[in-house]
């Protein structure tokens, strides 16, 4: 399977009559095929069970450098699992290139479901998102806390992982000073998400720093409390 075959196959799925309503929808300049993602799902799905993980890695390398939206869609599903055997290190530092080509929600939201499995596999890659929480790029600056999102959905958490939780919650305090639309909406994701498993950290939470939050990731955090 090569890059220009994963293509193919996305084509061969497409609607070219969709391409221009969902390039308007996720605002994006990127080529768009028109593929669903049901399709886009069936077709990772086929090449995970064919293929090795460094065969895996090299086509979603390829996917992405296409530029295609839905080819990038493809490669970060290609890399989204739990457990990578014998070692994921190719495919995290393949996925940190990735980071500052982010443009839109819809592929860095994938992406970070790729990377939040590699960080919850190693809670030291905190080191590496905590990095990004100072970028000047939104996008990069957002999937600090949406690759860090999975600590906010364990229900019960081990030691270590509370300490994690807390670190970026920690970010996110310091996010509430950013009025971006999309850094509020991150904040008020990861604490509604947090609120299901410990409603009172999330209050404590809002009581020290909703005044600096916008009322819309107010609400967002407060839905489930």
């Amino acid at each position: 399977m090569t890059p220009e075959d994963a293509l193919s196959a996305l084509r061969a799925q497409s609607d070219p009559e969709r391409a221009p309503g969902m390039a308007a929808y996720h605002k994006t300049d990127r080529p768009c095929l028109g593929t669903p993602n049901p399709a886009i799902n069936d077709l990772v799905k086929d090449w995970r069970q064919d293929l090795s993980l460094p065969e895996r890695t090299a086509l979603a390398d390829g996917l992405w450098q296409s530029g295609v939206f839905e080819a990038r869609i493809a490669a970060a599903k290609l890399l989204t699992q739990a457990r990578m055997r014998p070692s994921d290190t190719a495919a995290w530092d393949l996925m940190l290139t990735w980071v500052p080509e982010f443009d839109g929600w819809a592929i860095a939201d994938h992406a970070c479901s790729a990377l939040s499995r590699r960080v919850m596999a190693d809670l030291t890659r905190l080191d590496t998102l905590e990095g990004w929480t100072t970028s000047d790029h939104l996008w990069t600056k957002r999937a600090a806390l949406v690759a860090a999102l999975p600590l906010a959905r364990l229900s019960i958490p081990k030691p270590e992982e509370i300490a994690a939780r807390e670190r970026v919650l920690g970010w996110a305090a310091g996010y509430t000073q950013d009025g971006a639309w999309f850094i509020q909406k991150a904040v008020g994701w990861w604490l509604r998400d947090l609120s299901k498993h410990d409603a009172d950290r999330v209050r404590a939470f809002l009581d020290a720093h909703s005044g600096a939050m916008k009322p819309f990731a107010v609400r967002e955090a407060s839905k489930y409390l």
